[in-house]
């Protein structure tokens, strides 16, 4: 048989338990100090009353005249007794300088001897005292009657112990209500206060909230993905590893706190994550990084947050940037099989009809026109990767309509590019200027792209021409924006390959600049540093070509 383990109190409910002991406490122990100070009080009240009532009965001039009397009881008794009703004492008792009674509550004690102290008093000295009489326990005070300089009586007035006990004891009854009322109110705001606690803890206990926290820390820095979260005012609440370095941000302690708009992103992804509504899958562009941006509010009736998912797909955009140039080449290598083809039928064709000689000079022609091709490309530009990539364009350009040039300013000799300077970085930067060239020109009259590339100085400079309609100057930092398109967008969107070309340049720490060509399109160079290896040999042959030397 299983015996049923009970489950730890919520956090709330543990709250709520101390909350109420500690104002339990607190009232138990404030109304037993008001109950000693309130006896204390009561005592010391009673002394003073009993003081003031004998000397003020002392010092009558009728009482001092009775004691000269032959019978002061006579007189003195319905003096003391209507005193005693209107001063709120139990007992005023007159007496002579020996003690012996003159007056009594009790008629009976009138004659015999006062019980208690009086050698103070008999000495002129006025005193206190708690002692226990013919009524009971009792604070009194004990003063002389003066007559000139002569005692001539004793005036006593008490108060019963019990009856200031009785007033206590009604003070402390109205303390008790009190007290209960404090701590059913306390009660009442503990357990309003602790329901709210439960709700927002969903009552769990501690160590289910404190094993919660522990998971929550680990999947937060676990996850490659980047994870940012924002507060209602769009600050940033917690960042993970993962969204630190794809937003190039300083540490966590750096960031916390901080306003979306205060951490220096490009202004397309600050307008992002500041947006009300959600975005799905939106790519936007950092310094050197491609990124995928999720976010979603927080739900809870009034606006709480936002939470913000980041991806990097920087290698997956380069990737499908190299397939499409690899589909591209497809295409035309299947356009130019059919075109082989169609010229090989031809050659075929006159054989078959005994014209040998113009077959072999159709074949010869068509030979020498590739060759020329390929040898003005590799001729100019030998670096392997670029004159690949410019062939492939090459043959791209022509399925469109469009003729690509590679002018004869260019010169880059095999090897001149440094390690620093990635071939991806060079396919993206050129491959993107060709693919918007070839767009821009497509439908023009004479349409060209000229590309120059060449070696100037420690910079290697790609220049690519196109004979569109070029670029309104008002648009002229806008065509870098991600997004910004003049055309109409396509199936996978339009906007993009100047963005990364720009990403690129920034990235080698190069330039990027756009004009009106001579022709009246547009005219996008990139300069990008080479450090120590372009040679003077290469700056001078350079400058041999164009005429400067």
């Amino acid at each position: 048989m299983r015996i049923p383990v009970p489950r730890p109190r919520s956090l709330a409910a543990q709250l709520f338990a101390m909350q109420a002991v500690l104002i339990a406490v607190v009232v138990a122990g404030y109304a037993l100090f008001t109950y000693v100070s309130d006896q204390r009080q009561a005592e010391d009240a009673a002394r003073r009353q009993a003081t003031a009532v004998a000397r003020s009965v002392a010092d009558s001039p009728s009482v001092r005249e009775a004691i000269g009397t032959a019978d002061p009881t006579a007189r003195l008794e319905p003096y003391t007794l209507q005193v005693q009703k209107h001063t709120g004492v139990d007992f005023i008792t007159i007496m002579s300088p020996e003690g012996i009674r003159w007056t009594h509550p009790v008629r009976s004690q009138i004659g015999k001897r006062f019980l208690g102290h009086i050698g103070p008093a008999r000495h002129g000295q006025t005193f206190t005292e708690r002692y226990t009489g013919t009524l009971g326990q009792s604070w009194r005070a004990v003063t002389p009657v003066w007559n000139g300089n002569r005692v001539i009586g004793l005036v006593s007035a008490g108060i019963r112990v019990e009856a200031i006990s009785q007033r206590v004891q009604d003070q402390v009854t109205a303390l008790i209500g009190v007290a209960a009322g404090a701590l059913g109110l306390g009660a009442i705001g503990t357990y309003v206060v602790n329901a709210r606690l439960r709700r927002h803890t969903h009552g769990m206990n501690a160590a289910e909230l404190s094993r919660m926290h522990d998971y929550h820390q680990a999947a937060l820095h676990a996850v490659r993905e980047g994870l940012l979260m924002l507060d209602g005012q769009y600050r940033v609440a917690l960042i993970n590893d993962g969204g630190q370095e794809l937003l190039g941000v300083p540490s966590e302690e750096g960031v916390v706190g901080k306003s979306v708009a205060e951490l220096g992103l490009p202004a397309p992804l600050t307008g992002a994550l500041l947006a009300s509504e959600p975005r799905v899958d939106e790519v936007h562009l950092t310094a050197d990084r491609v990124l995928v941006v999720n976010t979603s509010p927080v739900s809870g009736g009034e606006r709480r947050g936002t939470v913000v998912t980041l991806r990097d797909v920087t290698e997956l955009q380069s990737l499908m940037g190299e397939l499409d140039s690899e589909r591209g080449f497809t295409q035309a290598l299947r356009s130019q099989a059919h075109e082989a083809a169609n010229r090989l039928h031809t050659v075929v064709s006159l054989i078959e009809l005994g014209r040998a000689e113009e077959a072999v000079d159709f074949a010869t022609a068509e030979l020498e026109l590739a060759q020329a091709l390929t040898d003005q490309v590799v001729a100019a530009v030998s670096e392997p990767v670029l004159a690949a990539l410019l062939l492939g364009k090459t043959a791209q350009a022509n399925e469109r309509g469009v003729e690509l040039v590679v002018s004869e300013d260019s010169r880059l000799d095999d090897g001149l590019l440094p390690p620093s300077l990635p071939a991806r970085d060079l396919v993206t930067i050129l491959g993107n200027l060709i693919d918007n060239a070839v767009d821009a020109a497509q439908g023009s009259i004479g349409a060209r792209v000229t590309v120059t590339a060449y070696a100037e100085g420690a910079e290697l400079v790609m220049r690519v021409a196109d004979t569109g309609t070029g670029v309104d100057p008002a648009h002229a930092e806008l065509v870098f924006q991600r997004g910004f398109s003049t055309k109409p967008a396509g199936p996978g969107g339009r906007g993009l390959g100047l963005a990364l070309v720009r990403q690129a340049v920034t990235r080698q720490e190069g330039t990027l600049t756009v004009a009106e060509g001579q022709e009246g399109g547009a005219v996008f160079e990139v300069r990008l540093p080479l450090g120590a290896s372009a040679s003077p040999a290469d700056v001078t042959g350079r400058a041999a070509m164009r005429g400067d030397a």
